[in-house]
């Protein structure tokens, strides 16, 4: 009779064992899920960004030189104060213009912090698209980090209804778009800091990835990225 109740007890454990390592793969699954889902909802609310920016009749000149830029790097959201991180930035993506094809790829997936604000009500400011004109501009993407203003140059684009036709003039390495979604006045990057988000490149790619792997070696790809990357081929024709 022991030895049956000995058994018994043995198996019971064996079970709680097995339902416990389900329950933590589950929990660790459904965490992972939960991480992910954060990086989608930037690709997405970065799409909504852009046609936002495009349908503005001041974003004209915008509209008619995406199809020059060499990459877009969008922040959907930029936040001022400890609305991010305990300073001021924002999420980002960027996706590279393949030069013989016209062909987006990406994204990979950045912060940008220290940005200075003018006037402003509310936490949540702006939306901002930067086109990248050089190559310059892209390799300082492709590292870990860098800084506007030291080690790349960037300037207010050409906005307006009545700058759809002016000729650009600039030789910045990015050209920077803001729509206000709270009423401020003045944004610069001066002195703004780029990082590469390793953590969430990997989490959206599923292994590790540096933005050189996902623009120049094309080894990795998401199905999650389709809708935008087409809708800003559309719009860079």
């Amino acid at each position: 009779m022991r030895a049956n109740k000995k058994v018994l007890n043995i198996k019971f454990l064996i079970v709680i064992a097995l339902i416990s390592t389900g329950l933590l793969a589950f929990a660790a699954s459904q965490a992972g899920a939960e991480e992910a889902l954060k990086q989608q909802l930037l690709v997405d609310a970065s799409r909504i960004s852009i046609e936002n920016c495009v349908a503005d009749p001041n974003m004209q000149w915008f509209l008619h030189h995406l199809q020059n830029a060499k990459g877009l790097l969008i922040v959907p959201r930029l936040y001022k104060g400890g609305f991010f991180l305990g300073g001021s930035g924002g999420r980002a993506i960027l996706l590279v213009r393949d030069d013989k094809t016209g062909e987006w790829i990406g994204p990979a997936f950045y912060t940008i912090g220290s940005v200075t604000f003018g006037l402003q009500i509310g936490g949540e400011l702006a939306e901002v698209a930067m086109m990248v004109m050089t190559q310059k501009g892209l390799e300082n993407l492709y590292s870990t980090t860098f800084k506007f203003g030291g080690d790349v140059s960037a300037a207010a684009g050409p906005y307006g209804a009545g700058a759809a036709g002016a000729v650009s003039s600039f030789n910045a390495d990015f050209l920077s778009f803001t729509r206000a979604k709270g009423a401020y006045v003045g944004l610069s990057l001066e002195g703004s800091v780029v990082n590469t988000n390793y953590e969430w490149n990997k989490t959206y790619y599923g292994k590790p990835v540096k933005p050189v792997d996902i623009f120049v070696g094309r080894s990795a790809s998401n199905p999650g990225s389709a809708e935008l990357r087409s809708a800003i081929a559309r719009l860079a024709k």
